[in-house]
């Protein structure tokens, strides 16, 4: 049985543990580094006790770490590290899966207008593929270097490719009205994510400008083959988990879109769209790599609603770079991703 020789850069985050609970359980993957400057030395299960007994590794320090004999490294850190670390493992035969933005946007441009920061390795962006296993399988298959998409751009896209690909509806008017559960801001210690201000509250944010909207709008733009009128309007809800995506499109011509999702997805081990008239909520999703999407035309008029929800820490970053692991791998898609969704 092939065995595949994982290292995970970053190994503290919400990420990084959610990729330690995924990997601990695949039956072909074998931890062989995880690394956090700040708590080298110690046991991941003095950290993070949901590991006990499933991982037995203590963090390494990332200057002494051995991730040149890993197959595929994971960077499940803040933007901007990933740019600067990957080329190194690139060169020495190492597959990358980034968890970050750092490869996500193709113009590097956009990207720095975006992020604020200068690229350190903008040819790398030219080889990075785009991660969406849906769009990109292919492809990926023959990466070295996969961009793991966001958590809003997985939902987003997933829940409005069929249509814009088909394009029945009108594409200089797309609305995304899409709301996030506080994990999605990582594990940084801010205000606004205090519980007694995160809790029993719901706000909006980022109207001016949100660094996942351009990432969204690329990839719609390359399945329409024209450029897309895009409006994203992300919120904070008083949930741990998860992403409910709201998607309203003007129709412009008329067609079964229940079964055009059907057929688009058709065959897709993660995407599930559910019988007309559903209404997918986040706990359906959650812990599970899965996106659940339904397709509503509400009282039979010209606007398309459709409902895509995932886990954003899964679908929407560690199990979605575990699917991109497996298809590189060439193992099977599915592999170490059969968790059913947690409820209650």
């Amino acid at each position: 049985m092939k065995t595949i020789k994982v290292g995970i850069v970053g190994g503290t985050g919400y990420t990084g543990l959610e990729l330690l609970r995924i990997l601990a359980r695949h039956p072909q993957a074998e931890l062989v580094a995880i690394t956090s400057r700040k708590e080298a030395g110690m046991p991941v299960a003095q950290i993070f006790p949901s590991l006990r007994g499933a991982v037995a590794m203590a963090f390494s320090d990332p200057a002494k770490a051995d991730l040149g004999r890993c197959d595929v490294v994971f960077f499940a850190t803040p933007n901007t590290v990933a740019m600067g670390q990957a080329r190194a493992l690139l060169d020495a035969g190492v597959r990358v899966v980034d968890l970050s933005a750092d490869f996500r946007i193709r113009d590097v441009v956009k990207w720095q207008k975006w992020y604020k920061v200068e690229h350190a390795a903008p040819d790398l962006v030219a080889q990075a593929v785009y991660g969406l296993p849906e769009v990109n399988r292919e492809k990926i298959k023959r990466a070295r270097l996969v961009a793991n998409p966001g958590c809003y751009p997985t939902a987003v896209q997933l829940g409005l490719l069929p249509i814009v690909e088909r394009a029945v509806v009108d594409l200089d008017g797309l609305i995304a009205d899409a709301k996030s559960g506080v994990s999605g801001a990582g594990k940084k210690a801010e205000e606004q994510f205090l519980f007694s201000e995160a809790s029993d509250n719901f706000k909006a944010y980022g109207l001016a400008g949100h660094r996942h909207a351009p990432e969204i709008r690329q990839g719609l733009e390359a399945a329409a083959g024209r450029n897309v009128g895009l409006t994203f309007v992300p919120h904070l809800t008083p949930m741990i988990r998860g992403i409910h995506a709201t998607l309203y499109a003007r129709i412009a011509r008329n067609t079964d879109f229940q079964r055009l999702y059907e057929e688009r997805y058709q065959g897709e081990p993660f995407i599930d769209v559910l019988p007309p008239g559903s209404e997918p909520d986040t706990r359906s999703v959650r812990a599970a790599n899965t996106c659940r999407i339904a397709v509503h035309r509400p009282e039979n008029g010209n606007i398309l609603v459709v409902i895509s929800v995932i886990d954003n820490l899964v679908k929407g970053a560690s199990g979605q770079a575990v699917q991109n692991m497996n298809i590189m791998s060439g193992l099977e898609e599915t592999m170490g991703l059969a968790n059913l969704a947690v409820v209650p």
